[in-house]
């Protein structure tokens, strides 16, 4: 197993973790506004987010996706992938200049700048970004990550460290927040699907990245619990500090300003890093959607969702997270239905495809390990699996061929590995055999 799943682990948190979430903002009215009770709510969110992010990379790998349509036309009907679009498009742009409004929040919160300049600034660095490639983008996206992780750590132990108000106090000053829903529990399915509209575009993309399903799947199973134990400890460290914090558009920077100014600097420019990791993930996403899969249009696309983004989100960070984030959230149930459903039925397709690409890539481990044979019959079983696939085989082939050789390269007993590959159809192998014959 590579250590390719780190990065897309850490990339898709970079994706999910954004500016209200970093910022505290949504997280304040999406459930602290219900004071304690809200901690439950936040308890479900982080489990369901583990569970999307396990889902959601793992057809990504399956279908080796490149954009969010290529999963959706061959899981939905094609009028349902119409709608499907439009919303994740709309949703996409949408989150996208909520987001630049909070990096101009949050630079203005902190230096004094302001709001057009800090979101101008954002909206530059977003398209700067997509003159990399996308090796070099997931790194970006993911290396900020580890920052909130230890950021979010340091807040929380400050605050259960530090005396707060009693419990009632605490419920008492949540009151005081408009909450974005009537309830708790609408206000949970609601950002669980706002989470899924902002990051399934990206984590099918991710997922796509990834040849080795297995691999998909634990990238999920990390990134989805990182988010979870970030969120909640977040959510933790606001609660405790409600009383001061209810009233001001980056709350979490409030926290870190009390704990030293060298500190609240650094918060703020992490919290702007992770506003600009999510604005990137929804704008390249979107541009590559339309881009026909031409790098040089993708970036002219880009540009333009950029520069209309940057208008919208001169509106205001609190005020759009309040107006924005519900609509987006109930468009996204409908997504987490469709999804849902396409997973049940897909899901015992992705395990046997899981199967057969893990046997191609012992197969190929033959053709590199120099105490191993590669005969006729392991060429015929190669290109068998292959063409079996429910991608292009060809491809399919070439990246497998690719990590066997690192296999043989790297692993200490690549001839133990390679002898695990269980035989194939041998009718199958047999055509195999003689059409490799008949092409020389």
């Amino acid at each position: 197993m590579s250590k390719k799943y780190l990065s897309v682990a850490f990339a898709y948190v970079g994706v999910i973790i954004g500016a209200g979430l970093a910022s505290g903002q949504d997280l304040l009215q999406y459930f602290l506004s219900f004071g304690a009770k809200g901690l439950i709510g936040i308890a479900v969110l982080g489990i369901l987010n583990v569970v999307f992010g396990v889902v959601a990379l793992q057809l990504g790998s399956y279908y080796r996706s490149g954009h969010h349509d290529e999963v959706f036309e061959r899981i939905t009907h094609p009028a349902l992938r119409r709608v499907i679009d439009v919303v994740l498009v709309f949703s996409g742009f949408a989150m996208g200049f909520v987001m630049l409004a909070g990096a101009g929040a949050n630079l203005e919160q902190q230096f004094g700048l302001p709001a057009w300049a800090g979101s101008a600034l954002c909206a530059v660095l977003v398209v700067l970004t997509a003159f990399l490639d996308f090796d070099r983008i997931m790194k970006v996206i993911g290396v900020f990550t580890p920052m909130i992780i230890v950021a979010i750590t340091i807040l929380t132990i400050y605050s259960l460290a530090t005396p707060h108000p009693g419990i009632a106090e605490l419920n008492a000053a949540a009151t005081q927040v408009t909450p974005a829903l009537p309830n708790l529990w609408l206000s949970t399915i609601n950002y669980f699907a706002l989470c899924v509209v902002n990051g399934i575009a990206m984590a099918f993309v991710l997922g796509g990245s990834v040849l080795r399903i297995g691999e998909a799947r634990r990238a999920g199973r990390i990134g989805g619990t990182i988010i979870a134990l970030v969120i909640g400890a977040d959510a933790l460290c606001l609660y405790l500090n409600v009383d001061r914090i209810w009233d001001v558009n980056v709350p979490a920077l409030e926290i870190a300003r009390s704990i030293h100014p060298a500190f609240a600097f650094v918060y703020t420019l992490i919290i702007f890093a992770l506003i600009y990791n999510t604005v990137f993930s929804l704008f390249y996403s979107t541009a590559r959607r339309f881009s026909g899969g031409q790098t040089t249009r993708m970036r002219i696309v880009l540009v333009g969702v950029v520069a209309v983004g940057y208008a919208a989100s001169l509106m205001g960070f609190k005020k759009l997270i309040g107006g924005m984030y519900p609509i987006i959230g109930w468009l996204g149930v409908a997504l987490l239905v469709v999804l849902a459903v396409g997973w049940l039925r897909e899901r015992s397709a992705v395990l046997r495809e899981e199967n057969l690409r893990r046997k191609l890539i012992r197969v190929l481990v033959r053709k590199h390990a120099d105490d191993l044979e590669y005969t006729d019959e392991h060429r015929a079983q190669a290109r068998t699996l292959a063409q079996a696939s429910v991608v292009d085989g060809a491809e399919l082939r070439r990246e497998a061929d690719s990590i066997a050789e690192q296999i043989a390269d790297t692993q200490d007993d690549a001839a133990a590995y390679a002898r695990e590959a269980l035989p194939v159809d041998e009718a199958l192998v047999e055509q195999a055999i003689e059409a490799d014959r008949a092409n020389g």
